[in-house]
């Protein structure tokens, strides 16, 4: 491989950087299957039946919104946030060539006796 493709292959790794981050979470991983339900939802739904308070759920989404995972619309002085899939469908074309390199990689090892 090239040095200029290995380079952009850095390149677009580092830019999944944010998205893997921000799923590491527990907390935040929550929140996100919460939002995949599809519909949006305010804070203070977000934070109902947890020991969260509205603060750390605050904390928490802005780190999913800065990796494009949520966004939010204003409804009055209600903020409500809804999942963004784009990202995460980005990440599993990412992953699955990454994947497909991996495997060639792993072939050839066993094919050179490597275990």
């Amino acid at each position: 491989m090239s040095q200029p493709a290995r380079s952009a292959r850095r390149a677009r790794g580092r830019a999944y950087a944010p998205l893997f981050a921000a799923l590491g979470d527990p907390t935040r991983l929550s929140l996100v299957a919460t939002l995949c339900g599809g519909r949006a939802c305010s804070i203070s739904q977000l934070t109902e039946n947890t020991a969260l308070t509205r603060q750390a759920v605050t904390k928490h989404l802005r780190v999913l919104e800065r990796a494009g995972l949520v966004h939010h619309t204003r409804r009055g002085r209600e903020r409500r946030f809804a999942f963004d899939p784009r990202p995460i469908e980005d990440l599993k074309e990412y992953l699955e060539r990454v994947s497909g390199q991996w495997d060639e990689a792993l072939a050839s090892r066993a094919a050179l006796g490597y275990s």
